[in-house]
């Protein structure tokens, strides 16, 4: 006779096995999808069974194996494998398959410590009554595979040392629009808690990491950048790596300015001592920032700014490259290096660069950032003084060794600031732009600390949110999709904590926030353009148009009801100033298409009512938050129709939305020709977008002579893109064969051809600017 398996529930409890109730599940599960097959699913887990089996060993062992089954022939296994977690997600958190009334998961999470308790002060029973009765959890079964693993991942309250995880998706949605819109009039907020929460759990909206991981619960700090300048003193290095660490350990992510350090070798106390120059000092910095781990949502990362003018700028430049020892290299940081149109000017006339040190030449560090003709007149002055320490360096020798290190490592990053000064909604007069933030979209005034209680300097945070591009049906749904995220945002300022008082200064002043896009490869598919040929660049035109007049009629509206920022007097705004006004006119060339809105009415609202908010928008890279949305990420073309996210939680498959219909229209990276088309269009982004886009440059050996990107290649896309008004570009990737690895361009190229290039690209960077160049892109 044979013997009777028995499994063991979550509970403990042991019943007999019941492959039907398994059945049934999967069944549930692959109901209403397309090309799924249950009995595949219950053939690819391939369970062992034995007495006593756990059912969440069973259960996992299934979500598994339909996941596996996720194709471009078979999408649709992403939902199974989807609903499958769900269903185990939510056994996990309640032990059955239907969540609490909002008001008991809200009282039991109160008091187990994992909500904030205010959520129980601010509202009445029966006002969780009424967001009880518009929770719809079956808007859980919307997410894709790849989105359920972020939200297990990243996103769900959870004991991150045990595993136990203690929510459900909708839960999370709606208790951040509750902490959002907890000090508004009693008689309105619950409306605005619906409409947000309507916004974010069907998409529409995407939320950053910090805030969806962190809302509801007692941690407040929710910004997703936080940009901290260091002085060229040890009470300020060391003040900026005590922030650092408060910052990284609140999931934030760090762009630090160290560019007023002054070089090796430079007088300390009238020679009492010689300073050891920025490499320790970066080292301590890097330390700061891999101190913690951001309470298991992610690790501690930053990008440290640089001026390229600056005396150690050769050896600063291969701080991140696997050659050298660990005395010369500081690999766990991201360098953004910093440009202006005299380093330009340099290279195109194949002239000099002559490198200084901040402490030997006065005004020039605070000119290259306020004032692009003093800058000028003072280096050329210093260049000319030969009492001053200095070396002179070939520009395209310096260029070249940007661009090798760029295309080596892929990290290491490039800022015009004069484009983010003069392109910018701040005054570079009384609140200049010295620096970005580690993904390279926020640029915003800082001010270096003088020590650690500093209340007079300035560390600029930025809080982000996004449009998702795919869920919008009209470019007039952003109206009100701006209203929400400008009010949502705008109340996270005053809800959130500051630990360091220097960045409840700046942010109580300027109250800047960062609203982008998601789905942009999803939005061109759907609309029949594309990234590389210009039909694109009309919609993106209309399409950022759109996002930022609606961004900032919005935040007049709740400055009519609040008040300005304190400091809107220094913003252009204030001025009347509009990026309509500023951008480079360059790109006119690129894209003549017309404004739509009505911008003097705007412009004459924002000098009468002022503005709420000093910045509107950023284009992040959104790589993770996008996920949840199951969209493309950012302003990227995908690599594939299914993409391979990997994460420190495993690996998973997301197929592009709509494949089955679209997955002609997608325009995959690698099978774009060149960087120009897409630079085109972060030009036109940029042309409206207040801070500045997170632009990647994508490189495919193949497509080149011998297998080889050229260093003339290199420099002529540096120099359209900021022909174009590109204020930062973010990754440099390079395809390598068979898989999307970066590839050590410079291991592939000796150095005596690599010589032989550098002096040919100055002719050709400058002689064939109509073909390679579109039409004069290398005159700057």
């Amino acid at each position: 006779m044979n013997q009777k398996l028995f499994v063991t529930k979550r509970s403990g409890e042991r019943e007999p096995l019941d492959l039907d109730k398994i059945h049934r599940v999967i069944s549930w599960a692959a109901e209403g999808l397309d090309n799924v097959s249950v009995s595949e699913v219950e053939i690819k887990s391939r369970i062992q069974f034995y007495d006593g089996i756990k059912t969440e060993d069973i259960h996992e062992t299934i979500i598994k194996a339909a996941a596996d089954l996720i194709s471009e022939d078979a999408p649709d296994y992403q939902y199974l494998a989807a609903r499958l977690a769900v269903f185990h997600l939510r056994k996990l958190a309640y032990g059955e398959f239907e969540p609490p009334h909002l008001y008991d998961q809200v009282t039991s999470m109160v008091n187990s410590g994992h909500y904030d308790e205010h959520l129980l002060s601010d509202y009445s029973k029966e006002d969780f009554e009424q967001m009880n009765a518009f929770i719809d959890h079956s808007r859980d079964l919307n997410f894709s595979y790849a989105a359920i693993k972020q939200l297990e991942g990243k996103y769900l309250v959870q004991n991150r040392v045990t595993g136990e995880i203690f929510e459900s998706a909708q839960f999370l949605y709606v208790l951040v629009a509750a902490c959002l819109f907890a000090n508004y009039p009693k008689d309105t907020r619950l409306e605005y808690v619906k409409r947000f929460y309507d916004a974010t759990s069907l998409f529409k909206i995407s939320l950053p990491t910090p805030i969806m991981s962190g809302v509801r619960t007692p941690t407040r700090q929710f910004s997703s950048c936080v940009l901290i300048e260091a002085g060229d003193s040890l009470d300020s290095i060391n003040a900026t790596a005590s922030a650092i660490v408060k910052y990284v350990s609140q999931r934030a992510g760090i762009g630090v300015n160290a560019g007023r350090i002054r070089a090796l070798g430079s007088p300390i106390r009238g020679g009492e001592a010689f300073h050891t120059g920025c490499i320790p000092f970066y080292k301590y910095f890097q330390t700061a920032v891999k101190s913690c781990s951001q309470g298991g949502v992610r690790g501690g990362a930053a990008t440290l700014f640089y001026p390229l003018w600056h005396l150690e700028v050769e050896s600063l430049l291969v701080l991140k490259n696997n050659r050298g020892v660990e005395e010369n290299r500081v690999r766990h940081l991201d360098y953004g290096v910093q440009f202006n149109r005299l380093m330009y000017t340099r290279l195109v006339k194949d002239d000099y660069i002559t490198l200084f040190s901040p402490s030997d030449t006065p005004g020039l560090y605070d000119a290259f950032f306020a004032d692009q003709a003093e800058f000028e007149r003072l280096y050329v002055q210093y260049e000319n003084d030969d009492s001053i320490r200095k070396k002179r360096i070939k520009a395209l020798e310096l260029f070249g060794l940007f661009m090798q290190e760029r295309a080596s490592t892929g990290r290491i990053y490039l800022q015009n600031v004069d484009h983010c000064n003069t392109h910018s909604p701040f005054d570079p007069k009384v609140a200049p732009i010295r620096q970005s933030n580690l993904c390279l979209e926020i640029a915003l005034p800082t001010k270096p600390l003088a020590h650690v209680n500093d209340e007079e300097g300035e560390i600029a945070l930025c809080t982000l949110s996004a449009f998702n591009l795919g869920a919008i049906k009209s470019l007039d749904d952003l109206e009100e999709l701006a209203d929400l995220a400008v009010r949502a945002l705008d109340s996270l300022l005053d809800y959130q904590e500051y630990p360091v008082p220097a960045a409840r200064n700046a942010t109580m002043g300027r109250r800047t926030l960062g609203i982008g896009v998601i789905n942009f490869a999803y939005y061109l598919a759907k609309n029949g353009v594309r990234y590389s040929d210009g039909s694109a660049n009309g919609l993106v035109h209309r399409t950022f148009e759109a996002i930022q007049y609606y961004l900032m009629k919005a935040s007049v509206n709740l400055a009519k009801e609040m008040g300005a920022c304190p400091k809107f007097n220094e913003t252009t705004y204030s001025q009347g100033v509009m990026p309509i006004d500023t951008y480079k006119k360059d790109l006119d060339a690129v894209c003549s298409e017309g404004l739509q809105l009505d911008w003097d009415k705007l412009r004459a609202d924002v000098k009468q009512y002022g503005m709420r908010n000093s910045t509107l928008s950023a284009l992040m890279p959104s790589e993770t938050s996008s996920q949840i949305s199951n969209a493309t990420n950012g302003i990227e073309p995908p690599r594939g129709h299914i993409s391979i996210k990997a994460s420190k939680d495993g690996v998973t498959k997301q197929v592009v939305p709509d494949y089955e219909n679209l997955k002609d229209a997608y325009e995959l990276l690698w099978t774009i020709p060149n960087n120009k088309g897409y630079l085109e269009l972060v030009g036109i982004m940029q042309k409206f977008v207040d801070q500045t886009i997170s632009a990647n440059t994508n490189y495919d050996p193949s497509k080149f002579e011998g297998g080889k990107v050229s260093m003339k290649q290199l420099l002529q896309d540096l120099l359209y893109a900021y022909k174009l008004g590109v204020k930062t570009l973010y990754y440099h990737n390079t395809r390598d064969g068979a898989s999307d690895n970066q590839v050590d361009l410079r291991d592939k190229i000796d150095a005596k051809q690599r010589e032989q290039e550098n002096q040919q690209a100055t002719v050709d960077v400058i002689e064939e600017e109509d073909d390679d160049c579109a039409g004069g892109a290398c005159k700057i």
